[in-house]
């Protein structure tokens, strides 16, 4: 019990806010951080991306490894890109919101989920199908 409130309590600390708009994305503007978002669906891997391969969507740019995977991606954006803006999933499931880490990542259902980092990463997965229920339910109120 005070472990589950201590892991609140820093998910809530490290939080960019309680509402956040669009998409989670650095100061350069970057979804994911640079990293590819295909490349966790086709090579179970994250993978940067690069400039070069660059495409603006829903207001911050994505970048992808090669235009084989931007071209998949400007197809489908929300066939690739991750839940929740791209933040903390299990932070959503509690109510709020925190950095998502592209290396803590996790594919459920065919769509992709971030986490704050790998040890909060397999707290989400001990029950992902309820951790996203809750996160769903959540994911209006403050997005």
């Amino acid at each position: 019990m005070i472990k589950r409130a201590l892991l609140l309590m820093t998910v809530l600390l490290l939080s960019p806010g309680v509402l956040q708009a669009g998409f989670n994305s650095d100061a350069q503007g970057l979804a994911l951080k640079g990293y590819d978002a295909v490349a966790y669906f086709t090579e179970s891997a994250a993978v940067p991306g690069t400039a070069e391969h660059e495409v603006a969507w829903q207001g911050v740019k994505w970048r992808f490894k090669n235009e084989e995977n931007k071209a998949l991606f400007a197809a489908d954006p929300e066939k690739y890109a991750p839940q929740y803006g791209g933040y903390c999933a299990f932070a959503v499931s509690r109510g709020a919101t925190a950095d998502g880490d592209p290396n803590a990542w996790s594919i459920e259902g065919g769509k992709l989920y971030l986490n704050l980092n790998a040890r909060i990463r397999s707290r989400w997965q001990q029950n992902a199908r309820a951790n996203i229920e809750s996160a769903d339910k959540n994911w209006p109120n403050i997005s």
